[in-house]
Parts: structure tokens; sequence; C-alpha cells
């Protein structure tokens, strides 16, 4: 008996010296299952079922486009219908509005949480949370024949501030600067631009102001001084402008697109690509992450959001993000 103990013991002892986590094995399963994402749409948990509405950030659109129809086709009881607020223009802002004021189940964003969304939403018994789920840039339009190469965020800065007014300022020719822009409260894209590139100061009053970024590409296409800023997504493809490098200075300019640049001329039989590594290096330097915005109520709402995000964060949801025309995360 003694003899077989002492043969059992030494037999434990090289086991577990050999295999040391044998023991535990179970429990780091059961740890990593939890924190597992999910390969396909079709294998995401707790998807509820009805009609939820969500609304937000118009950078978004692509997306609400080509991979919430595929959503929709896999979940076709998680039904999601996109709401434009009553007054005002859609964007993230009114967007976290509409949230906080019990009209969405959850929204969408192009920029964090601010201060004052949260402790509205405090306020109202609500905590919200934000969801990374894709990565975005701003890219800047001009016209396909300035023979500009490239801007500073300093420079670019001191253009909508109204500080530079001319091109030959940037190496550029003889020409006025026309400068466009949606207004402050038509979306998060222009606030993030306000409070990352322009540090918060105003514009000058200079500003061409527009309704959206398909007139304002129009416009850009037609003048030859025009400028403009908005989701990369919505810029680098398009045929009629050149998306101009940036950089923190002039020795140090990233292109948002892959090089080599493909000219207008080309386009639409070829378009220019985003330059995924860049952003996702964080070497561009105008780079944001969108966000899914959920209030956390424990109710059905919460449970949509949840699953939206989810869902977008398959490996088959990052897939059809970068199809969309933005980065993954992953």
């Amino acid at each position: 008996m003694v003899t077989s103990a002492l043969l059992g013991g030494i037999a434990w002892w090289l086991l577990n010296k050999t295999f040391p986590n044998l023991n535990d094995r179970s429990n780091s399963s059961s740890s990593s299952s939890n924190n597992q994402i999910s390969e396909t749409l079709a294998a995401v948990k707790n998807v509820p079922e009805g009609l939820f509405n969500y609304g937000g950030s118009t950078t978004w659109a692509p997306i609400r486009k080509e991979v919430d129809f595929i959503i929709q086709q896999v979940w076709p009881k998680f039904r999601l219908v996109y709401t434009d607020p009553t007054t005002g223009t859609p964007g993230t802002g009114s967007g976290i509005r509409m949230l906080i004021e019990n009209q969405l189940a959850f929204s969408q964003a192009s920029r964090s949480l601010k201060d004052e969304e949260i402790q509205r939403a405090q306020q109202r018994g609500l905590t919200l949370k934000e969801v990374p789920v894709a990565i975005d840039g701003i890219a800047i339009a001009v016209h396909p024949d300035l023979p500009v190469s490239g801007l500073t965020i300093t420079q670019l800065k001191d253009i909508y501030t109204g500080k530079i007014r001319n091109w030959r300022q940037v190496g550029g020719p003889n020409l006025a600067i026309i400068p466009y822009s949606r207004r402050k409260e038509d979306g998060g894209t222009v606030e993030f631009f306000i409070d990352q590139v322009l540090e918060k100061a105003d514009f000058g009053s200079n500003i061409k102001y527009v309704y959206s970024t398909t007139p304002a590409l129009r416009k850009v296409s037609q003048n030859l001084g025009g400028i403009y800023y908005a989701s990369a997504p919505e810029v680098v493809p398009q045929c009629g402008i050149k998306t101009l490098p940036l950089g923190k200075s002039e020795n140090k300019l990233v292109a948002p697109y892959q090089e080599p640049s493909i000219p207008s001329s080309q386009c639409p039989q070829k378009r220019n690509q985003l330059n995924e590594l860049a952003f996702q290096k964080g070497e561009y330097p105008i780079t944001r992450r969108l966000f899914v915005i959920i209030k956390q109520n424990g109710q059905l709402d919460e449970q949509a959001g949840e699953a939206y995000a989810d869902l977008l964060l398959t490996d088959q949801g990052q897939e059809l993000i970068e199809k969309a025309g933005f980065v993954p995360l992953r």
C-alpha cells in the first residue's frame, strides 16, 4: 500500500510537471468562450426580436446600406428602422439626443460621447455606453487640377479659421481659397473637425456652408479654389475631386488613399482605395473611431444595442464594414 501510494504520488507529480495547466483547462476554456468574438453574423447570441428604431451619424450611411442589409437577411426578426430627427438635420448629436429622449433603441456616432451628453442622460436615469466598431478618418477634397501636393494640419486649421485665404500661402497658385463646411450642429464629423483640427477655434468668416457632402463635393469639382473635408470613405473613391495627403509637418505627409493615386480622368473605371494600413497604425493624422451608443437601462433597447455592436464586431461584420469602405478594427 505504501509502495502504491508513493508510485501514485510520483505519477501525479510527473503528470503535472509535464502538463502544468491540465487541471485548469476547463476553467480557461469557459473563460475564453465568454470573451470569444463570433465568426459569423448567424453565430451571435441574444439577438432580440422586434422593431427597433435607430439613427445618428450620416457618416454611417454606407454601413447602413451595405452591412445592415445583410444583418436583416440573417436576422429578419431583428428589424431595424433608421429614423431621422423630427427637427434639425440627422447626425451624431441629434442621434444621441433622440436616444436620451427615448426615441431610439440605440444610435450610431462618429465621435465619442461628450460630458454634457453623459450628464444629460444621467439626469434622465440613463447610463450611456459607447462601443467602437470601425476606424474612419477625415479626408480633404480639392479640385483635381489644383497644383498643391498636400497640407499640414496647421495649414488646414489656418485655412478654416480664415488665417490663410489664398492658395499661394501654401505653395499653390495665386487663387482665393473657398472653404466649404457643414454647420457645427449638422453632425459629429464637423464637431470632431472643430475639436481636433481647429482646436475648438471658430470657423472663419469666409466659410461657405453646405447642407451635405454630395453638394459640397460637386462645388469643389466645379471651383478650382474649393476645399472640403468629410469622412474618408465619402471622399477618397469619388470622381471629379482630388484627395490631399496630410501631415503634422511638410516632410511627413501621408495619403489617405493607396499609392499611386488614380487620376480623376480614369474614374469611375478605377477608383482610389483607402490607405487602411496608415489608418490602423495611426500614421494618417486625422483618424477616429465609429461607435454604437447603447443606453444601459436593462430593457430590450439595451439588448438590441448590444446585439447590433456584437454583430458588427464579428469576423463577418468586420469584413462587411471593410467592403462598405471603412477600416475594420481588426
